[in-house]
């Protein structure tokens, strides 16, 4: 069912975004060639803005909002919001990802390594050199170990360690990393059309294959007891309650012919938000139903369905889903409450 949304606001901006990150009472939005914007998350009014020199491919917001990190191909920018001083450190290697422990401290990808920062940008630690270079990282156990991707593995770290003290191997090139806010399940999306999963405390080990593409994009919810994971035009949907997923399916949501995005609604109600390479965003009862099962979208967004691939979504509280498009528009959709969608 296609609806009409009320829009809170709608911009455009001059640089095709690649992600979107929302905190507090802000909205990030990294745009391709470098240029972030940082924008009132309830007006859409521009708050600040920096460069990072040859591009960007990630950003990330502190959980105060009061400090942000970008990264790129050549490295990485922190921003802060109380006088918008901007740190830009152009290490000429490629910095993927970065994930902050709490509003102190900010992990960033850097190359083969992976640096612990002071939220304005001070070295705290780093890690040796992985084996190639570091595709994502997560913190887990409330911000005392980093999680770091690279491959054939994802190495654990503890504070102010430049060696791993966990090691769960995997065979191949891990293109996302997701860990459960249970801090349970540790989970990559890979290079080989699979979803390889750890369980964190013992190292057993589960792979689920069989996807047709690569999969690149996983997400927990809050709960830690549902994964949403592309790879297939469907997007799957997998129950990580009680023992896991082990001899299991998921639920397959079916919209887009290719999924650019995924975003969980804060809370428990289980509803997912999707974008596809069409321009359309949906809205899931995303653990409705039995294993196996089916599902169409709850509704999707009249509007966004105009042909332009979504290029990310995250949502600002749990009543307003932001939504970029590759043409640089930038959408802020008021949504109803948790149950009525």
């Amino acid at each position: 069912m296609s609806v009409q949304s009320p829009l809170a606001w709608d911009i455009a901006v001059d640089d095709a975004p690649v992600a979107l990150s929302a905190r507090g009472d802000l909205v990030a939005v990294a745009g391709a060639e470098g240029t972030v914007r940082v924008l009132d998350a309830a007006m859409g009014a521009e708050m600040g803005a920096l460069e990072l020199p040859g591009g960007a491919l990630s950003v990330e917001l502190a959980p105060d909002a009061q400090h942000l990190v970008a990264t790129g191909p050549l490295g990485y920018a922190l921003w802060r919001r109380t006088d918008g001083r901007t740190t830009v450190r152009e290490s000429g290697v490629w910095s993927a990802a970065a994930a902050w422990a709490d509003n102190d401290r900010v992990a960033v990808a850097s190359g083969r390594r992976a640096l612990v920062l002071e939220a304005d940008g001070g070295e705290l630690w780093c890690t040796d050199p992985a084996a190639s270079t570091v595709t994502d990282l997560a913190w887990m156990r409330q911000g005392r170990r980093l999680a770091v991707a690279a491959y054939g593995a994802v190495h654990g770290y503890e504070r102010h360690t430049t060696k791993p003290v966990v090691m769960y191997p995997y065979v191949g090139s891990h293109l996302a990393l997701a860990v459960a806010p249970t801090g349970k399940w540790i989970c990559s999306g890979n290079q080989d059309a699979s979803i390889h999963i750890w369980r964190a405390r013992d190292g057993s080990e589960l792979t689920m294959s069989g996807y047709p593409e690569k999969v690149s994009r996983l997400a927990f919810d809050e709960t830690g007891f549902w994964l949403a994971a592309d790879g297939a035009p469907d997007v799957t949907v997998w129950d990580f309650s009680g023992k896991g997923p082990a001899g299991t399916a998921p639920r397959s949501l079916r919209c887009h012919e290719t999924v650019t995005a995924l975003a969980w609604r804060p809370g428990a109600a289980g509803q997912l938000a999707s974008g596809g390479a069409d321009g359309t965003v949906a809205l899931w009862h995303a653990t409705a139903g039995r294993p196996q099962a089916l599902l169409n979208p709850a509704r999707t967004l009249d509007g966004d369905g105009d042909g332009t691939a979504v290029a990310a979504l995250a949502w600002a509280g749990p009543h307003l889903l932001i939504s970029a498009q590759r043409d640089g528009r930038i959408r802020a959709h008021a949504l109803p409450s948790r149950t009525a969608l």
